[in-house]
């Protein structure tokens, strides 16, 4: 009962898929994404070339992190919930979901794509995982170049241009330090074992920042519990701190968080919350003027919702401008959700915490049409 994955060793999103796969004992192997079974089977099946998919044991084809990883946990994978029952924590981990899988973009493509005389001898050979298998050299260089200056461009759809890159860096560098704080006394984001919350962030922390060797480098001497985290995070042993073996994978009390967690919380209201919140203005701005049959034209076509342009915001001094990404109103919803299905008291809780850390008005954040997935593609609710 084998299942596969096809990906990418460099990807974001397949390394948040492995590591589910890896630390949760889940038997599968990995069938490069360049290669003619992904290529000629999986993608006419779904219509788009797009990592990471998977492949069940009954041949049913699951794309997107978030997904496989839910459909595992519902299969019984999970050695430990990752989706904690305190309310408090069910929503901060979302928020880390969130966060690690976007709010990371910057930094991520920043430090992959702009260290060139560090970095491009490893990611040629990274890239090969998605050229087609054989090719001659001059035509795998060509390859590379044309598929590395898609990945550039992309990089300055993220807010990551020349006017920036030192102020990337800066924010990156204290980032690393808080979550240096953080994991120098706990293994993992909430506690004693690894949740959606450390599998949201793993994708950019692992596929980009942990791997590249520009700022492997950077994370291994500033940073070193951060790279040993990554470390627990790829591995299938099972990872157990002394601290925590009295009570094997418990987590957090929701009511005595660290100071460390809080202090990322804080971060990631000071960093990321002004530009999700253009995110949704930009998207409800797009949406007012659609006609409803265009949209549910899209809808019935299954097409991939990312047409609202760009947001413009400022981010500490600099004014950018950055893609908007339906996908990203997908993992926030999953976090209203969350919040929002609670009892009151519960939900008060939420709000204590998210107002003492600057992020309530992430619960303001709602685009006026919901993005589903269906099909395995992101759309536009109907109504």
């Amino acid at each position: 009962m084998t299942y596969t994955l096809y990906g990418m060793a460099a990807s974001l999103y397949t390394a948040r898929a492995r590591s589910y796969m890896r630390t949760n004992g889940v038997p599968f192997v990995e069938i490069k994404a360049g290669g003619e079974e992904f290529t000629q089977t999986v993608v006419p099946k779904i219509g788009r070339w797009i990592i990471p998919v998977m492949r069940t044991p009954e041949g049913a084809i699951i794309q997107d992190g978030a997904d496989i990883i839910d459909h595992l946990d519902a299969a019984g994978f999970s050695k430990w919930p990752i989706y904690p029952e305190q309310p408090v924590l069910l929503v901060v981990a979302h928020l880390f979901d969130l966060f690690g899988s976007h709010g990371l973009l910057r930094p991520a493509m920043h430090y992959r794509w702009n260290f060139d005389a560090v970095n491009l001898p490893f990611l040629r050979s990274a890239f090969r995982d998605v050229l087609p298998s054989g090719l001659p050299t001059e035509a795998e260089d060509a390859a590379f170049t044309q598929a590395s200056g898609r990945m550039r461009k992309a990089a300055t759809a993220f807010g990551v241009n020349s006017d920036t890159f030192a102020l990337v860096e800066e924010r990156y560098r204290a980032f690393l330090g808080l979550f240096e704080d953080h994991l120098r006394d706990h293994p993992f984001l909430l506690g004693g074992h690894p949740t959606i919350a450390d599998y949201g962030m793993i994708g950019a922390m692992h596929a980009h920042l942990g791997r590249d060797p520009a700022p492997l480098h950077l994370m291994q001497t500033t940073a070193p519990n951060v790279f040993r985290w990554v470390e627990r995070m790829t591995m299938p042993e099972s990872f157990v701190d002394e601290t925590f073996a009295t009570a094997a994978g418990r987590l957090f009390d929701a009511a005595a968080l660290p100071a460390s967690l809080l202090a990322l919380m804080r971060f990631i209201a000071e960093d990321y919350l002004v530009e999700i919140a253009a995110h949704v203005e930009q998207a409800n701005a797009w949406l007012a003027e659609q006609a409803g049959e265009a949209l549910d034209a899209a809808y019935e076509a299954r097409t991939q919702a990312k047409l609202a342009g760009f947001a413009t915001f400022e981010w500490h001094g600099a004014r950018i401008s950055t893609v908007v990404l339906p996908y990203r109103f997908y993992l926030l919803q999953r976090l209203l959700d969350a919040r929002d299905g609670l009892p009151q008291a519960e939900s008060g809780n939420v709000d204590t915490l998210f107002a003492e850390t600057g992020l309530s008005k992430l619960f303001q954040l709602r685009t006026d049409r919901r993005v589903e997935r269906i099909d395995n593609r992101e759309v536009w609710s109907r109504a």
